[in-house]
């Protein structure tokens, strides 16, 4: 025989178990398909049946066993008369209605008390009328809603509304949402059209004068012990070395030694503008206390920014564990000795994640304040004496330190804060009293401003600078 005719014979038994094998997997498909269907179904009647629409099936479920069982004809006709409501109720969420709802927010970022808008737009490019369906677009803690009208095909509806902007922060507006739900409250069924768009509500900041007058002796850049053959800080004179670069060959002591003679410089680095904002709830008097005080750090670090000086800001708290959802950052080494203020001690909470310094963004001054929109206050928070040292050794190259806090606890952890800075640090600390007085004092070498408006930080550094 052959090789082309020659066959695999399979014997009946194996092909029996093959048929069987297919129809246990069909069914097993099957299964899983229904099992699908009935969850999906389930979900979307939860999803439509309010509380109340619930409780009108459960009662009427138990009408109709209760009246089964005794045979009383009310409850059956009680349990039919719930069952035609529930039936009628599920008319209302027929149909979709518009195709295009769209949400927009023409400005992404305003200051407190500007005014801001956002604005919706309906439309119908279908064929039928609509309309009749309530439209609902959640600003911040409130919603807004109306009862969109009969549009024709082609129509649209246009409506721009306020957002309010009465607290530093960040609003949420929207989704967009059609709502379609019967007179009773039985059922509700919601259709989101649109994203959440952000609105960012910047604290106030107010113009100061540059940072850099009268400030920061090492505009420049700081000298270093580090030698280099090019920079601006003037070293020594040295013998030429091949490789050198010619430029800097110093012709007169050439001609006197008749040897070649190059400069040497000492290596320049930049200096660092440190903002410290204190976050511990103590150290305010009220909610005022801390909004001027952010917006005072917003002032200086903006400015700073402005300058295109290098800038870090300063901030710690449980709040500002690294990673936290919503809440930007880097984490900075903290320091882990416990700070004493009259006979009492109080917690190092920068020991551990509940008191993680924290850097935030200042790439942009609208990076900056985007992020001053999450800061709040946190009993958690460590104080400033043990933010502001551990925050300056981290930070290679600081030379001024701003300590922003408010007036509840005096001046003592503002002198422990400087008197834990590195060697070379200069501080400036600024206490936060809304409407108060205006006063800039000088206390074991401190600096302390006191402001009630901000236009007292702008006028302070002026004079301050001018007299330096």
């Amino acid at each position: 025989m052959s090789l082309t005719e020659t066959r695999t014979t399979i014997p009946e038994d194996a092909r029996r178990e093959g048929v069987l094998a297919a129809v246990i997997a069909l069914l097993v498909r099957s299964v899983g398909r229904v099992v699908g269907a009935i969850d999906e179904w389930r979900r979307a009647v939860a999803s439509v049946v309010t509380g109340r629409g619930w409780a009108v099936i459960i009662a009427a479920v138990v009408a109709f066993t209760v009246g089964t069982m005794l045979g009383w004809v009310e409850f059956i006709a009680l349990a039919w008369g719930l069952a035609v409501v529930a039936a009628a109720a599920s008319v209302w969420l027929l149909g979709r209605g518009a195709s295009t709802i769209g949400l927009s927010v023409p400005i992404r970022r305003v200051v407190v008390g500007e005014p801001a808008q956002a604005r919706l737009v309906a439309e119908n490019p279908g064929r039928r009328r609509w309309g009749g369906v309530k439209l609902e677009v959640p600003v911040g803690r409130q919603v807004m809603e109306w009862v969109l009208p009969g549009l024709a095909r082609g129509g649209a509806f246009d409506r721009s509304f306020r957002v309010p902007t009465d607290h530093r922060g960040i609003v949420q507006v929207g989704p967009a949402r059609t709502v379609r739900a019967d007179p009773l409250g039985l059922v509700r069924r919601e259709i989101v059209w649109s994203e959440v768009a952000e609105l960012h509500v910047h604290p106030r900041t107010v113009a100061i004068a540059a940072l850099s007058s009268g400030f920061v002796r090492d505009l420049e850049g700081s000298p270093t012990r580090d030698l280099t053959a090019s920079d601006i800080a003037f070293h020594a004179l040295r013998e030429y070395v091949p490789g050198d670069d010619r430029r800097f060959i110093h012709w007169k002591s050439t001609a006197k030694t008749g040897t070649f003679m190059v400069r040497q410089f000492e290596e320049t680095r930049r200096s660092r503008l440190m903002v410290v904002l204190d976050l511990d709830p103590e150290a305010y008097r009220d909610d005022a206390e801390f909004e001027l005080a952010v917006s005072a750090a917003a002032s200086v670090g903006a400015r700073a920014i402005r300058d295109a000086r290098t800038v870090s800001f300063v901030v710690s708290g449980a709040s500002a564990v690294p990673g936290q959802a919503g809440q930007p950052g880097v984490p900075v080494r903290p320091s882990a000795t416990p700070t004493r203020y009259s006979g009492t001690t109080r917690r190092s909470s920068v020991r551990g994640a509940a008191g993680v310094v924290r850097e935030l963004p200042t790439v942009t001054r609208d990076r900056l304040l985007d992020a001053l929109c999450l800061i709040e206050r946190d009993e958690h928070a460590a104080m400033i004496a043990d933010v502001a040292p551990a925050a300056a050794e981290a930070l290679p190259g600081v030379s001024l330190a701003f300590l922003v806090t408010g007036t509840a606890r005096g001046i003592g952890p503002l002198r422990a804060a400087a008197s834990r800075l590195p060697m070379g640090v200069d501080a400036i600390a600024v206490q936060c009293s809304p409407e108060g007085d205006a006063s800039a004092r000088t206390v074991a070498g401190l600096t302390v401003f006191g402001i009630g408006y901000l236009e007292d930080l702008r006028a302070m550094l002026a004079r301050t600078a001018s007299v330096a």
